[in-house]
């Protein structure tokens, strides 16, 4: 069963050479070859979550070489929950491109979208610091191609920013991972994790920086202040699906500030005592202050949702700033909770968006075709994404504010996250108004726009994935006992390392041949 750990990995990035070269020029294979390996990725990842549910850390030895000196990939309840929450996200997004065409308005969508995945799911699994920073940039490139799919000038040049801005964050990381290695002799997680701890405090100047440098790095991936900027140009001239499967590229970087600065630079390390903290938690407040104004003041739906993403993170940051095991779980909570939030505004919005004519702009026009339906649904998102009761994002803000209860930052981090909250609900109540409300006051417009196609009313198919993903928040909020519960455990593995070292350094994982 051990070896099902790496099929996350292999299984996309066979399919994606297939589908670009084989199939690119049929678009109805490339579909269903894309499903057909997307819905295997969803097998493999739920059985993998019950296999980790046990606890145990499963370890996959690559060429059958050991830690620290081959690669290994890594399993624990924490990457299990990354990779089932990946390929859920994987199923929406594909059955919203597939059902309004996006996947048809320009080549390889299918091929990229098996490399993205793969990319993603690598980052989740490998247990190696330099295997991280190549899963990264697999995921990078192929999300550059995403990001210009069906091109556009405003596109490219939003995707040139989104480029460079991850170049210097890849060129950094080379930065970081040359100093960890100069003053450790290892990439390998659970080597650094030993290392490290073993390092007297007056010989460790070089690993404090090195610890800083990877903060930065990750910074960047999860958008927080103050390098957050290149998210809302990116995300809000993306294709609609592509931003909503963007929703996990920012939790990638979250993740890997989660496993390396827990696991390595834990809040027990001597060394890097209270360093990780110290710059984490302000910036995770500032964060989120710039995604909640961002949302009260956006002129456009679009980067009004990608500001909501900027505040989604900065709210789950001061969790994991905190570094306890009840406030990890809350991030893990809401972590989960903001992929599927932000996942379904941003599909909703494309349904909107595509039939009014103004477009994206919050500007009051004439109700356009399904007005109750999308006002509705966009209700449920918002009421989501703001964290209101009785969705999952209620439950999670809850969970955080009690978790911080105990800490030396509790005011700064209540007065954050109820004032932030406040102002999104605002800010999503005159985005709502302005496009759902106020159009009902106007004449109905179910005439033909100038190009003489009459306006359309979106189909079932088309508005499943929304209503799926919002369906998952119902879940998560309705099983939010066992999902925190989970997650629990993957707290106390990631406090309680020495099940994941030993599990890779000991030799306990079966080598793939």
């Amino acid at each position: 069963m051990t070896h099902w750990i790496i099929a996350p990995v292999i299984l996309p990035a066979l399919l994606a050479p297939i589908i670009g070269f084989v199939m690119r020029h049929d678009i109805g294979l490339a579909r269903a070859a894309s499903f057909a390996g997307t819905i295997a990725l969803l097998a493999i990842s739920v059985g993998l979550t019950v296999m980790a549910a046990g606890g145990e850390t499963y370890v996959y030895e690559l060429g059958n070489w050991p830690a620290p000196f081959g690669i290994v990939l890594v399993l624990d309840r924490l990457a299990a929950v990354m990779l089932l929450l990946t390929a859920l996200l994987a199923i929406v997004v594909l059955l919203h491109a597939s059902a309004t065409g996006w996947d048809a308005r320009g080549r390889h969508f299918h091929a990229l979208f098996q490399f993205q995945l793969m990319g993603v799911m690598g980052a989740f699994l490998t247990g190696d610091a330099f295997n991280l920073f190549v899963f990264f940039e697999v995921l990078l490139i192929a999300s550059y191609g995403l990001m210009i799919h069906s091109g556009g000038r405003v596109r490219m040049k939003a995707g040139l920013q989104y480029v460079v801005m991850n170049l210097a964050g890849s060129t950094l990381f080379l930065f970081a991972l040359g100093t960890v290695y100069a003053a450790t002799g290892t990439l390998n997680i659970a080597d650094l994790a030993e290392k490290v701890r073993a390092l007297p405090v007056e010989d460790a100047a070089l690993v404090r920086v090195a610890a800083v440098l990877l903060m930065m790095v990750f910074a960047i991936k999860a958008a927080l202040f103050p390098v957050q900027f290149w998210l809302p140009a990116t995300y809000s001239n993306a294709p609609a699906p592509v931003a909503a499967l963007f929703a996990i590229m920012t939790k990638v970087g979250a993740y890997a500030i989660i496993r390396v600065h827990t696991v390595v630079f834990g809040p027990d390390v001597a060394v890097t005592d209270g360093l990780t903290a110290t710059w984490l938690m302000p910036a995770a407040v500032i964060t989120l202050a710039v995604g909640a104004v961002g949302v009260l003041g956006a002129r456009r739906l679009m980067p009004l949702l990608s500001f909501a993403v900027v505040g989604s993170m900065g709210t789950m940051m001061i969790a994991v700033a905190a570094f306890t095991p009840y406030a990890m779980t809350s991030a893990l909570y809401y972590l989960v909770h903001s992929t599927f939030s932000a996942a379904a505004l941003f599909l909703l919005a494309d349904l909107v968006v595509s039939r009014r004519k103004g477009g994206d702009l919050l500007r009051a026009e004439p109700p356009t075709v399904q007005n109750g339906l999308f006002a509705a649904l966009f209700f449920a998102g918002a009421i989501a994404m703001a964290g209101m009761p009785p969705l999952s994002g209620f439950l999670g803000k809850l969970m955080i504010l009690d978790a911080m209860k105990t800490t030396p930052e509790m005011v700064t981090a209540w007065v954050a996250i109820l004032v932030g909250s406040l102002v999104t609900i605002v800010g999503f109540a005159r985005a709502g108004s302005i496009l759902f409300w106020k159009a009902t006051a106007m004449a109905p417009d179910d005439a033909a726009p100038e190009d003489g196609e009459a306006i359309r009313p979106a189909g079932a198919l088309e508005v499943a994935p929304t209503v799926l993903a919002l369906a998952m928040l119902v879940v998560l909020a309705a099983g939010a006992g066992p999902v925190a519960q989970y997650l629990e455990g993957a707290s106390g593995q990631l406090f309680d390392p020495t099940g994941y070292v030993s599990a890779v350094l000991g030799g306990q994982g079966e080598a793939g041949q």
